[in-house]
């Protein structure tokens, strides 16, 4: 599937979207900041990558934490997974969240965040009066077992 992409003026140092091995199935994407950017414990940045993505209409690509940051400096997202929509144009930026014990530290190129591209499926809606009935019924948050 082809994705084009733009870089913003100056980032041309930058590598592009990449996998990092034949079988995964997330791209990664670098920090673009002119200068080493500080997270500090419970705190969040909004992080530029110097991208811009024109996505195929019907799919979506999902930003996701890299599972390394998150184990051993406790950096996540707080709004993940996020989406970019097939007809957003405006640069990627990543909202980065420390919530680790310790300040982090985001530099130029490090990579900050995986993508997946995902096919989208549009849903319809119905009001009705009644819906089916299930098993769970009206359980929730923990209903299902421990």
């Amino acid at each position: 599937m082809l994705i084009k992409i733009k870089r913003a003026k100056g980032t041309e140092d930058l590598p592009l979207p990449s996998y990092a091995t034949q079988g995964s199935a997330a791209f990664d994407v670098h920090a673009a900041v002119t200068e080493e950017t500080i997270i500090a414990p419970g705190d969040r940045q909004l992080i530029p990558t110097g991208l811009y993505f024109e996505i195929p209409e019907g799919y979506e690509v999902q930003v996701r934490p890299r599972s390394g940051l998150a184990l051993k400096n406790g950096i996540t997202f707080p709004n993940a997974p996020g989406t970019i929509d097939s007809d957003y144009r405006g640069e990627l930026k990543i909202i980065m969240q420390n919530l680790g014990s310790e300040p982090f530290c985001v530099k130029r190129g490090d990579r900050i965040a995986q993508l997946v591209l995902a096919p989208v499926t549009r849903a319809h809606f119905e009001v009705v009066q009644e819906l089916a009935e299930t098993g769970r019924g009206h359980g929730g948050f923990g209903s299902t077992g421990k």
